[in-house]
């Protein structure tokens, strides 16, 4: 499945009662932040080749409606998205991402 697909084919989400947990009090992320990451752009996503082992995974780069800018792993159970992991982006993932935004909003003038 391709990674800019998901969005478009998703019905909803997903939540593990721990995976819940484990990003809110690991990392302060809120399911409601998470999901915010996809209907925002630009919203970077690939594949997580590296974590790829018992089921397809992708992760994204994107900003909650608060701008907080997050990275999460997620894979698709059907037409929903389980998020396996959201914490904010790390120095390299922000500098990626802050890349692809400032190229959209040329794109956009």
């Amino acid at each position: 499945m391709n990674p800019n697909e998901l969005p478009s084919n998703c019905v909803g989400f997903d939540w593990d009662r721990e995976n819940l947990l484990k990003n809110w009090e690991k990392h302060r992320v809120a399911f409601w932040e998470c999901e915010e990451v996809f209907f925002n752009q630009p919203l970077l996503m690939a594949d997580d080749l590296k974590h790829s082992r018992d089921e397809q995974r992708y992760y994204a780069l994107g900003k909650t409606d608060a701008e907080r800018l997050l990275f999460l792993a997620f894979t698709a159970r059907g037409k929903k998205l389980r998020v396996i992991s959201a914490r904010d982006m790390s120095h390299r993932e922000r500098r990626e991402y802050q890349d692809a935004e400032e190229k959209d909003s040329n794109l956009q003038k």
